[in-house]
């Protein structure tokens, strides 16, 4: 018997679709003459989902009774007796009731495989495995109902059910996922757009890597030893020339044929002295490379090819885009192959592509003393000028020969000397020299075609040749000398400038600077320790190992080879940034140890300013009743003593709430809140909270969660918490509507929100309403001294809880208090998948 075939359809979250998508696949198999059953579905009360069941054959469910509730479940002998083509099973990840033949819903399906019926499931992304600590970290929420990854890697078709976060939180609201009362905490909770978009990139990556799984496996199967690239990555070398621009947009639109395609840009830094770069055409070219969604990069190294090579291979490039080289035929002719051609014959597996560009073959021109010393290739360069420059000019000034001619037949052999000595130095200078006047002497001296000195004339010509030679060569020697230096500080220069535009355009700056370090100098790795530990790394720690020091607080590891003692200067250089950067460290350190104590004084402001005005006012009032009554002067009657009495007793209560808030303020401040943790009943502080205010069910809307379990609180402090909350919230509503008060559970939390329906507050401007001794513009004398929500926060964070603002739907603020659940609370797992999701 054939094993059945998988199909699983995966999504990010609830209420994506995967369904009704997989109800939709059912029915078109049923008109395509499939044998589809439902085995189980779970529609969670969506009338759309429902709708598609309407026509499909739906086997009948086995009741199972656990804890007391009667449970529905998939009836695994009877799918498997009425043997289907497909069976569609929902929620692979559901964990069964007891008395099933399995523990989990994904065991039932592998027999249903092994009975050799296809099957198609779904199952959201927090489900799996291995992903269940990443999805907790994101959402807060613990996953108890898991599938292994061997279980869905197994499938032989896995499709991702996908929705744009904005899209699923508007199905959320309208009420297409959730009934109207769990709306709310969803949103603020599970559903939140970061959670959702997050939980969105973990399924596309998962399934990638799916995909990249059996792309692998396949080419194992049939023996495909060749590299395949299914994702591009495009670089990009420039030289500083104009033709950037160019090969830059040729390179994007590369990287753009292909879906997920990666630009990078390369400049390669060198000290041969040929080539020189544009600092402000590679600055433009920067900014274009990052608006083109790409990076920039650069390097140094004395062989540009060699360089290039080695990046796009470190960055596992799949296309190398080269400009055309600048230089006319002639040129490529006397100084042999250019960069393009040497890049290609190195390349290998990476694609080469050389580019036209209106800066193509420019005219000849004689070398430039640009900066950098003489190398190897240009006294080669100058010996093959002497070679063929001396015949040419020979043959020439043969055909030209008159009796008159011998002093421009001189001239021309010490212009071609000069020549030499330009180009390629002394050595090539002076066997330029010696060969001139050999064929000086040969073809334009009596007796011609010999080489006979008989006048003492000709060797001192001779050794003007030489002296000429050695003085030009000697000149274009310190020159380069010089130009070197220059050139140094060039390459040092434009590696720092990139250093340093890497950390003001957002990355860190010791991690800037390690990353650039490593690609500058092609390195397998680099690391920063200080005290035996890592401060910051990147790439491998492999090869040889070498030092530099950081100041008298780090070591810079380098790994891969040992820079040379020009490169060391440079790595001083960077070394000397990064102690500054480290210095600077530890100063913002101190400036958040400072940062306190300013705080500190600004509360101490604060609170003589409300000395000086709050207080003094209900102690103003207390103290004038008191004495007009203590007065014999003046003759009070029953009902003036009775009103004085009560004024002083206001002012006095008024008077005691402010000190009390004030001591309770400073004990915030100070970190020396007394607390007493125990496990409280929610709805018992609810009721104490209303009582207070002398308020209730009919002046409050509530919406209390009969199951809510005990929280870890101080019920005392809780309590001050819900009425400084409430008195708040029926300031701001406006009178023809209620404050609302709600509870709810999410992942180990108890969940309070205290919802006015007033004008709310700016999302920018959230954290001043936590701010002591403020009311947010209010300027009345009538709201006490703007604490109660500075001692809100400040107590519920004592609690080990959390207090924020959000939005309430339709306009106003709502205030949400967050509180763990005392202990462990056990609510089981044979509930639905997805009732327990938010």
């Amino acid at each position: 018997m054939r094993r059945g075939r998988l199909r699983v359809l995966l999504g990010a979250a609830p209420g994506v679709g995967k369904t009704y998508a997989m109800l939709a696949e059912a029915r078109r198999s049923l008109a395509e003459g499939r044998d589809v059953v439902v085995a189980v579905v779970e529609t969670h009360g969506r009338v759309a989902t429902a709708a598609l069941l309407d026509g499909l054959e739906v086997v009948p469910r086995r009741r199972a009774a656990h804890r007391g509730v009667e449970l529905d479940e998939m009836d695994l002998d009877a799918v498997i007796r009425r043997a289907p083509d497909v069976a569609l099973v929902d929620e692979l990840a559901h964990t069964n009731a007891p008395g099933g033949a399995h523990e989990k819903r994904w065991q039932d399906v592998e027999a249903l495989l092994d009975a050799g019926i296809d099957v198609v499931s779904t199952v959201n992304i927090q489900h799996i495995v291995s992903l269940g600590d990443v999805v907790q970290q994101i959402t807060g929420a613990p996953q108890r109902e898991t599938v292994p990854d061997a279980v869905l890697r197994a499938a032989d078709q896995i499709e991702i059910v996908d929705l744009a976060p904005e899209a699923l939180r508007d199905r959320l609201a309208s009420g297409q996922v959730y009934p109207a009362e769990r709306i709310d905490a969803a949103l603020s909770n599970y559903f939140r757009l970061g959670n959702l978009t997050a939980l969105r990139e973990l399924a596309l990556l998962w399934l990638a890597d799916e995909v990249d799984s059996a792309l692998q496996s396949y080419r194992s199967a049939h023996g495909i030893e060749s590299k395949w690239e299914a994702r591009e990555r495009v670089v990009v070398a420039l030289t500083g020339g104009a033709e950037g621009e160019t090969l830059l947009r040729r390179g994007a639109r590369i990287a753009a044929r292909s879906a997920g395609g990666e630009l990078l840009a390369v400049h390669v830094s060198t000290q041969d002295g040929l080539r020189a770069a544009d600092p402000g055409a590679l600055a433009e070219q920067r900014r274009l490379v990052e608006s083109l969604g790409g990076s920039y990069h650069q390097v140094v190294g004395d062989d540009i090819p060699d360089a290039l090579i080695s990046f796009a291979r470190a960055a596992n490039a799949t296309q190398l885009v080269v400009g055309v080289s600048r230089r006319g035929r002639l040129a490529a002719a006397l100084t042999g192959p250019g960069i393009g051609a040497t890049v290609i014959r190195e390349a290998g597996e990476i694609d080469v592509h050389i580019v036209t560009h209106a800066r193509v073959g420019g005219r000849f021109a004689l070398p430039r003393l640009r900066a950098g010393a003489l190398t190897v290739r240009r006294r080669v360069l100058g010996f093959a000028l002497a070679l063929l420059g001396g015949p040419l000019l020979t043959v020439l000034l043969v055909a030209l020969r008159s009796d008159e001619s011998i002093t421009s037949d001189v001239l021309a052999y010490q212009l071609l000397v000069i020549l030499v000595a330009l180009v390629g130095g002394i050595w090539p200078a002076l066997f330029a020299a010696v060969l001139s006047g050999i064929t000086l002497d040969y073809f334009f001296v009596d007796p011609v075609h010999t080489i006979t000195v008989d006048e003492p004339l000709h060797l001192f010509a001779l050794g003007l040749y030489v002296a000429n030679a050695l003085l030009v060569s000697a000149i274009v020697d310190r020159a380069a000398r010089r130009a070197r230096a220059a050139q140094r500080a060039s390459a040092e220069s434009e590696l720092l400038a990139t250093i340093a535009g890497s950390v003001l355009r957002g990355e860190g700056a010791l991690q800037a600077m390690i990353g650039r370090t490593r690609e500058a100098f092609s390195l397998a790795g680099v690391r920063l320790i200080a005290s035996g530990a890592v401060l910051a790394t990147d790439g491998e720690p492999a090869g040889a190992l070498s030092t530099i020091a950081v100041g008298d607080r780090a070591v810079l590891e380098l790994y891969g080879r040992d820079p040379a003692a020009s490169e060391r200067r440079l790595l001083t250089v960077i070394a000397a940034q990064i102690d500054a950067t480290l210095e600077h460290g530890d100063l913002a350190e101190t400036a958040k140890e400072v940062g306190p104590l300013a705080a500190t004084d600004r509360v101490r402001t604060a609170l003589l300013s409300a000395v000086s005005h709050d207080l003094r006012r209900p102690l103003a009032s207390a103290t004038a009743s008191v004495s007009a009554l203590r007065s014999s002067a003046v003759v009070l009657s029953d009902a003036d003593r009775a009103e004085l009495l009560e004024t002083a007793d206001e002012s006095l209560d008024i008077l005691a709430r402010l000190v009390t808030d004030l001591l309770d303020v400073s004990r915030v401040q100070a970190g020396v809140l007394g607390v007493a943790i125990s496990p409280v009943d929610v709805d018992d502080v609810i009721l104490a909270a209303l009582d207070e205010l002398g308020i209730g069910p009919a002046d409050v809307d509530l919406d209390l969660d009969r199951e809510l379990p005990l929280v870890a609180a101080d019920a005392v402090l809780l309590q001050r918490v819900l009425v400084n909350l409430l008195t708040n919230a029926a300031r701001y509503d406006p009178p023809e509507t209620r404050v609302r008060l709600s509870t709810s559970t999410f992942a180990d939390t108890v969940q309070v929100r205290v919802t006015d329906h007033g004008p709310g507050v700016a999302p920018e401007r959230r954290d001043e309403i936590f701010v002591p001794f403020q009311r947010l513009g209010d300027t009345d004398n009538q709201t006490g001294l703007g604490l109660g929500l500075a001692l809100s926060k400040g107590f519920t964070e004592g609690m080990g809880g959390v207090l924020d603002g959000e939005d309430t739907p339709g306009g106003g603020l709502t205030m949400v208090v967050t509180l763990p659940v005392a202990g462990t609370v056990s609510t089981g797992s044979t509930g639905s998948t997805e009732r327990d999701d938010a």
